[in-house]
């Protein structure tokens, strides 16, 4: 949802005048089609049928060069925020967009440390903490 707020305000300016925005936008949008699909693969189930590809170890690379990207984007765009600008609601959409940039970056951030989790399978459910082998 944050990706899809950034780039549907950049979007909404008049991004194409300024190169930083069209790598904002590249971004963000790139981000939110592939964040799309591999939501779309675990909803329905698909990645059971692909076993041989090591998820967490994919899901766990793609957010950390997403955390990467995002923190390019945000910096590029927050940097190139220009409070003198003579369209007023380019700038409040720049500016909104860098602050939901900074908040997706931290998620993707944080979705990096908890795939590493997953990846390294250091995290143990309820059901599996209770059981103990007892021989």
């Amino acid at each position: 949802v944050l990706g899809l707020l950034v780039w549907s305000l950049i979007a909404a300016t008049t991004y194409h005048l300024h190169a930083a925005y069209g790598w904002v936008m590249f971004v963000s949008l790139f981000c939110w089609i592939l964040t799309l699909l591999f939501f779309m693969t675990y909803l329905l189930q698909l990645q059971l049928k692909f076993y041989v590809i090591p998820w967490p170890l994919v899901l766990m690379i793609y957010n950390a060069v997403a955390t990467v990207l995002y923190l390019t984007a945000f910096v590029t765009c927050a940097a190139a925020v220009q409070p003198t600008s003579w369209r007023q609601w380019d700038y409040n959409r720049r500016a909104a967009a860098s602050f939901f940039a900074c908040l997706t970056m931290i998620i993707y951030g944080v979705s990096t440390f908890f795939s590493f989790r997953a990846w390294k399978g250091l995290g143990s459910n309820a059901a599996t903490s209770q059981v103990t082998d007892h021989a």
